[in-house]
């Protein structure tokens, strides 16, 4: 019985030391690119204007907004993202890359990660290549 109240006040606590924010790590893409099951292939246009090909037709410099997505490794879920807290120029260095981290609120209802805070990971480190080019 002592163990079972033990293990029912940890598990209570956990739940009220979790309750403020909510992390989260995967892969940055677009909800397009997300359910096409392309992630390292994703254009980068789709970032941009939001669809393969949208430069022929959408005006040089002009963005829509983005539809970004949170493909997480751990539960195989997609989070949709809400990054208005956070400066587009930031989530650039974020785009189409693995371990990216995302803490802020997370809105069951709508699946949503309300982001306040980005991590992204450090870029690939040089290499030097060995053989004919």
């Amino acid at each position: 019985m002592k163990k079972f109240l033990l293990l029912l006040s940890a598990l209570a606590f956990a739940a009220f030391a979790n309750e403020g924010d909510f992390e989260k790590s995967g892969f940055l893409t677009t909800a397009k690119c997300a359910a096409a099951g392309e992630f390292a292939d994703c254009y980068l246009e789709n970032f941009s204007c939001g669809d393969d090909g949208c430069f022929k037709t959408e005006e040089a410099g002009v963005h829509k907004g983005r539809n970004l997505v949170l493909y997480s490794h751990d539960d195989g879920m997609v989070y949709k993202l809400d990054t208005s807290k956070i400066p587009a120029s930031l989530l650039d260095e974020g785009v189409s890359r693995n371990e990216v981290t995302f803490i802020g609120s997370y809105d069951k209802k709508t699946n949503t990660i309300h982001a306040t805070e980005f991590k992204a990971p450090p870029p690939p480190s040089k290499s030097f290549f060995k053989g004919c080019l």
